[in-house]
């Protein structure tokens, strides 16, 4: 998994019917991209550092041409 500062990280649930968290990447640790990651969540607005599991995936926000 890599991601850069901006990028949303997403957990799903484990079950079917259960909640989906997801938060934006506001530092990354690991050398090149990898975990743990530094995440806005969304649903409370706290920050954490997150190593994120294998119900994890990285999103990236539509940006403008110009980069924004």
């Amino acid at each position: 998994m890599r991601a850069h500062r901006g990028d949303h990280l997403v957990v799903e649930s484990r079950t079917a019917d259960g909640p989906r968290r997801d938060g934006e990447i506001l530092g990354v640790h690991g050398s090149g991209g990898e975990p743990p990651y530094d995440v806005r969540w969304s649903d409370t607005g706290h920050v954490a550092l997150v190593f994120p599991g294998p119900d994890a995936h990285i999103t990236r926000p539509e940006r403008d041409d110009d980069g924004r």
